[in-house]
């Protein structure tokens, strides 16, 4: 019983894994295709995003699956609950950079713009992964580097803002653009959020404890 289980708890961390790299295929495709304005890289954003989609029902099913018939307890309960958590936040990620590929049919990036988004999607794409891996590696400092790099995040998405804030002061015909790009630089906050509620649950998986305190 013990070996099917071991085995099933596997393919889990196969299945999240995948569902990472998915989740970095979305957002660098989303963000390439914003920056090149490439159609081809859009419809692959929004690829990804769907076979995210796909992927959460099979883990949903896996983990459903390993409480119903393995009826684990401690912390082999707290691992398979976190990951149900997870991949929730795992879909919005995918969600997200489908957003931001929607908008590549509207949106113009400006030079002085681009390096900084690009950092954006750099650095969030860096946190899906470290948190993906902190959970398969079982790795809590690896989980609680991910918090900080959203302090980075955030400092990215102000500086942005503020390079917007400019842009439309300059001219207010670029008004329309700068609020999209505005929106652009939000979801990608907002994955760098995702990214963190997941090494928050795999902080909650090690130790039994969240947080949050909740």
């Amino acid at each position: 019983m013990r070996n099917t289980f071991n085995e099933q708890l596997e393919r889990l961390h196969v299945e999240l894994i995948q569902m990472g790299a998915a989740c970095e295929d979305a957002i660098s495709s989303a963000a390439e295709a914003l920056l090149k304005n490439d159609q081809t890289l859009a419809r692959r954003a929004e690829e990804a995003e769907r076979e995210l989609d796909r992927q959460e029902r099979e883990v949903e099913n896996l983990c459903l699956k390993l409480l119903l018939q393995q009826q684990p307890v401690a912390r082999d309960l707290r691992e398979i609950s976190a990951a149900l958590k997870m991949i929730s936040d795992l879909e919005r990620i995918g969600d997200q950079a489908a957003d931001i590929a929607e908008l590549t049919r509207y949106v113009q990036v400006p030079q002085s713009g681009a390096p900084h988004i690009r950092e954006m999607a750099e650095a969030v794409t860096a946190m899906v992964t470290d948190s993906v891996s902190s959970f398969v590696r079982w790795d809590l400092d690896l989980a609680r580097a991910v918090y900080r790099a959203d302090d980075r995040v955030d400092a990215l998405f102000d500086q942005v803002k503020q390079e917007l804030i400019a842009l439309i002061a300059a001219d207010a015909s670029n008004g329309e653009q700068g609020l999209e790009l505005m929106m652009v630089a939000k979801y990608l906050e907002r994955i760098g959020d995702h990214a963190t509620n997941v090494a928050e649950w795999v902080e909650y998986s090690i130790t039994g404890v969240h947080p949050s305190g909740n």
